[in-house]
């Protein structure tokens, strides 16, 4: 039994206690409130109500009235997940049956693996708050989000369907592309930072100011201010090409709904179109924390004192490292709100023009941002 005693116990149990609140106490929730958000903004844009006042048929239970929510529908995303529950689970005969439950797993779990190494906060209890605080972070994050194209390619081709057989192709050829300028573009970053660990590119920022906004340590250096541009360019082209990663208006080809009707998921529902839909916004989710990572600063706030593993066990530390936390999310859901205006504002692109402008144009530009970048950081030293 002395193996036993060579298990580092204290660091699996902290990477389930942050596995579990990261999924059950923020990304489902936030999921939720995302497709809401989502709803309620397109409302707004459209000039209609939306969902406003969703409660619960008490009626039904014996009581004279049914409970209302006046607080704008939010007691909206618990019916969604009711009614996600509670429909059939329907499977056509003429899919591929193994693949085609297979395909919104493959959908789902690659967008949640890669929250593992993203920082979301600095420290909490001595722990720092990452769940795999891994020394090739962004390297994992590109690796498994790749991954994510085989449960699209797989739900187009196993429905057996000439509509989703299309919108998988199509998912195909975008994602395979737009891969291309995410990777390059974030070269750049790496190239100043001079780490993969993501949070070493947090703790950079911390000294030397977030890299889209370089005065936020309170000084401005000739390095700073010359590599601003090629950092800017990055920003622009990484947020592009995650827009298209995400399948979002207006890359969102392989749905389509004017053309395929609902793309690579046509034949699905119940819980596993639930399952899709969940990895999309988790995608959304993990997309924008990996720019707040790499270009905002992380969990950083300008002038609020940073904890340590030490002062992290004490009430004030833990109050410190709840606000780090809060800081974090509050920036990933403003970018989220940015994802929702895009879509409810631009329309959708032409296949060919959604190819030319990853090929001719975002991977180009990418590209020449590295040379730019080598030349400043060799200018400057």
């Amino acid at each position: 039994m002395d193996f036993l005693n060579d298990i580092p116990w204290l660091l699996i149990l902290s990477s389930v206690a942050k596995t579990l609140f990261l999924i059950f106490l923020v990304v489902l929730p936030l999921v939720s409130y995302t497709v809401y958000a989502e709803r309620r903004v397109s409302a707004l844009i459209q000039d209609r109500l939306g969902p406003n006042r969703t409660g619960f048929p008490t009626s039904l239970l014996g009581f004279k009235t049914d409970l209302h929510l006046y607080l704008g529908g939010l007691g909206q995303p618990v019916a969604d997940a009711v009614k996600f529950l509670l429909k059939e689970e329907f499977t056509p005969g003429h899919v591929n049956k193994v693949y085609f439950w297979m395909a919104p797993v493959l959908a789902m779990v690659p967008a949640l693996s890669t929250l593992a190494v993203l920082p979301f906060g600095n420290y909490m209890f001595g722990q720092k708050m990452v769940v795999a605080d891994v020394n090739v972070g962004i390297l994992y994050v590109f690796a498994i989000a790749s991954v994510g194209v085989y449960g699209i390619v797989l739900a187009g081709w196993s429905s057996n369907s000439k509509y989703p057989f299309l919108g998988g192709i199509r998912s195909t050829s975008q994602m395979i592309s737009y891969e291309l300028s995410l990777g390059l573009s974030a070269v750049p970053v790496l190239m100043i930072i001079g780490d993969l660990n993501l949070s070493e590119a947090i703790r950079y920022q911390v000294e030397n100011g977030w890299l889209l906004l370089p005065f936020t340590d309170g000084k401005l250096t000739l390095r700073e201010i010359l590599l601003w541009f090629p950092v800017f360019v990055s920003f622009v082209v990484f947020t592009i090409s995650m827009f298209a990663e995400t399948n979002r208006l207006p890359f969102d080809l392989p749905e389509s709904e004017t053309e395929l009707v609902a793309g690579y998921h046509t034949e699905y529902s119940s819980m596993k179109f639930a399952l899709f839909f969940l990895g999309e916004y988790a995608a959304m989710i993990a997309g924008s924390s990996l720019i707040v990572v790499l270009f905002l600063g992380g969990w950083h706030l300008p002038f609020l004192p940073i904890n340590t593993a030490e002062t992290s066990l004490t009430l004030s530390g833990n109050l410190l490292g709840l606000i780090h936390v809060t800081v974090f999310f509050a920036k990933v859901v403003v970018l989220l709100l940015c994802f929702i205006w895009v879509r409810w504002t631009l329309p959708r692109f032409r296949f060919d023009q959604l190819m030319k402008l990853g090929w001719l144009y975002l991977f180009e530009i990418a590209l020449v941002n590295i040379f730019i970048t080598a030349a400043v950081i060799a200018f400057v030293k």
